[in-house]
């Protein structure tokens, strides 16, 4: 589990964010985190097979393999069954940390992100620490 200055160091350099699960329905907490972490300065990637158009000004990609920018964070928010294979595709990617939003945890997925160097963060919200450790 990431420190909590790991935390703010993350947030502060302002990195590239995409959200996987990320919805077009505004009433959505996927759309309201993504919404708030753009607004702090995060480009956000949206990640879902079912967007048609832009959201939040961004093109969507159907899978996380198919983004052609470097990813800092990829942010869930998908069932905790579907975390493994996004995992990989997030190693395969190269992204630096691993966020399950609340209610997200998979243990064995989260070790097989640490082995690979990504840092990792379990059942926790992107915006609640956002808040929580920025000045």
């Amino acid at each position: 589990m990431l420190s909590e200055s790991k935390i703010r160091d993350m947030f502060a350099r302002k990195g590239t964010i995409a959200v996987v699960g990320l919805s077009d329905r505004p009433i959505r907490a996927s759309h309201s985190v993504a919404r708030f972490l753009q607004r702090e300065g995060h480009r956000i990637i949206p990640v879902n097979p079912t967007l048609q158009g832009p959201i939040l000004g961004e093109q969507p990609y159907a899978r996380l393999r198919d983004v052609d920018v470097p990813i800092d964070i990829v942010d869930i928010f998908r069932r905790s069954e579907y975390v493994p294979e996004i995992v990989e595709d997030a190693i395969a990617i190269g992204a630096r940390v691993i966020w399950m939003q609340l209610g997200i945890m998979h243990e064995e997925a989260a070790a097989r992100a640490e082995a690979a160097g990504l840092d990792v963060v379990m059942n926790r919200c992107t915006a609640i620490e956002y808040g929580r450790v920025m000045p």
